[in-house]
């Protein structure tokens, strides 16, 4: 028989058209012959399933099921595909533990420790992998530009604290820039992190835990046609390229793949994760994780995941085998 599951997409983020993109993907590629799948998209209290023939029909939020005329679905297990809140942050990870339903992504603590920029900034730090100089800010406690730029040096990044896809991020190089650059950080979230700019290679690698055994993916290398990686070039055909297998030595290589697999287990995660970093002379630098990568035809899991020799359709069911075992 085969196992109910319920893909969930949207949010409340930013991210949501991506979210509703990395869905569409998914659900293509899943094995049908495996799996009966239902896309449930979650905006703030409305969630709902589009039936072909009965419309939409809102989720039952007692126990997560679904009510097909007579018939009661109930989900053997739930694939997360939403960037942002809240399905990035632990929301939902904790809804789902309190009914007992197991889903594709981190659990509530780590997922909400990893969301939490600044916070996820410390434990890294703590493990010994590069992170650059940063300052966390609150949005109820006004700053002194001038204080600020005394405890931090220019270029910097200023970026919601908890967001994705570089959603308000801009990159600061004049002083005069900045006071913008806060206010639309502060637009999409009450938190923001003011980072040190480091020069160097952005690379980018996924991972994902199958049977006790943390897969490594191949390394991408970002090249932007733009100041930075930002939402635009992530997303807009040919204003970035991204290179997998990245063109680095088999030493750089080994080292991303052992910080990798050290972050995972410190971090406690689950499912397919993305670690991005910048690679310079001096080091090897952690940027971000994050635990609700991106599968649209634009993103750069699915070509990771290509490059180690997985169809999208084997993997997605390594991923569902593993969660619901």
């Amino acid at each position: 028989m085969k196992k109910k599951i319920a893909l969930i997409a949207g949010g409340d983020s930013g991210e949501y058209s991506i979210s509703i993109r990395s869905a569409a993907m998914v659900f293509a590629e899943i094995d049908s012959e495996k799996y009966e799948v239902f896309v449930v998209e979650i905006k703030g209290k409305d969630w709902f399933y589009k039936h072909p023939d009965l419309g939409i029909i809102q989720i039952d939020k007692n126990d997560f099921s679904l009510r097909l005329g007579t018939e009661k679905i109930v989900f053997d297990g739930i694939f997360n595909m939403i960037h942002g809140s809240p399905g990035e942050n632990g929301k939902l990870q904790g809804y789902f533990d309190m009914l007992g339903l197991p889903y594709t992504s981190s659990n509530a603590i780590t997922s909400a420790l990893t969301f939490n920029k600044a916070y996820c900034n410390h434990i890294v730090r703590s493990t010994g992998v590069a992170v650059s100089k940063s300052i966390h800010l609150f949005k109820q406690h006004p700053c002194d530009l001038n204080v600020l730029l005394q405890k931090i040096s220019l270029p910097i990044f200023v970026k919601p604290n908890q967001g994705g896809s570089s959603v308000g991020m801009s990159k600061v190089s004049k002083k005069e820039d900045l006071q913008a650059a806060l206010e639309k950080a502060f637009a999409e979230d009450s938190e923001i992190l003011i980072e040190e700019y480091i020069k160097g290679r952005e690379l980018t690698c996924g991972a994902f835990e199958y049977r006790g055994e943390i897969l490594r993916f191949p390394v991408t290398e970002i090249i932007s046609k733009k100041e930075f990686f930002d939402y635009e070039a992530k997303y807009t055909e040919n204003m970035a390229s991204e290179v997998t297998p990245a063109a680095i030595s088999e030493d750089t290589k080994q080292k991303v793949h052992e910080t990798i697999s050290k972050l995972y287990r410190v971090l406690n995660c689950k499912g397919v994760v993305r670690f991005d970093f910048i690679l310079n002379e001096e080091n090897l630098w952690f940027l971000e994780v994050n635990t609700i990568p991106g599968m649209s035809s634009a993103s750069i899991v699915p070509q990771q995941i290509k490059a180690m020799g997985y169809s999208l359709r084997a993997f997605y069911s390594m991923i569902l085998e593993e969660t619901i075992r």
